[in-house]
């Protein structure tokens, strides 16, 4: 019996991880779109310490939604942002990654995979629904994979959805730079 649990938990975390996530149902929430105000908010980070979108007021944001912390597409993910983290910095830019998870979860996730950004905590889903972004998969709620661009006045420039982490964080670097020659 265990070995069956255990068998069907890994089979979980590797369909969280993989293709599979980009085709999860919508839930309720309506993406905000390009052009409006970003909605605000306060969630605890990896160490528990609250992250407000306001206190950014004159940088660059990529709020990125993620399913689950520590599996295949979100570590890729991660990863390449933390990769070009000094390019975020470069263009005035902070990195903001959101999930359901929990404070413990991100804190073992940025351990494990030595990521210094912040990851936010919304195990309310507060935040996640009012980004459009709550999906559910396998009966679980978990955040869709999605990304909001905004600006250092803190309207949003540019929306992602169904996110390939693969090359996500060049199209991001790409966008800012874009947007900067205008």
């Amino acid at each position: 019996m265990s070995r069956t649990l255990v068998v069907i938990a890994a089979a979980v975390v590797v369909i969280l991880g993989g293709l599979a996530v980009r085709s999860f149902a919508a839930d309720t929430g309506t993406l905000p779109q390009e052009g409006q105000i970003a909605p605000t908010f306060t969630l605890p980070n990896q160490e528990g310490q609250p992250v407000s979108l306001d206190s950014y007021k004159g940088k660059w944001v990529v709020l990125y939604f993620y399913p689950k912390d520590m599996t295949s597409g979100c570590t890729l993910e991660a990863h390449n942002f933390q990769r070009d983290l000094d390019k975020y910095q470069a263009a005035n830019a902070v990195i903001l990654g959101v999930s359901v998870d929990s404070v413990d979860s991100h804190k073992q996730f940025c351990t494990k995979d030595s990521l210094s950004f912040n990851l936010l905590a919304d195990p309310d889903k507060k935040t996640v629904q009012e980004y459009g972004s709550l999906g559910n998969f396998a009966g679980f709620q978990i955040a869709n994979r999605n990304t909001f661009l905004i600006d250092p006045h803190g309207k949003i420039v540019k929306v992602w959805t169904k996110v390939a982490p693969s090359g996500h964080s060049d199209e991001v670097l790409t966008a800012i730079a874009s947007f900067e020659k205008k």
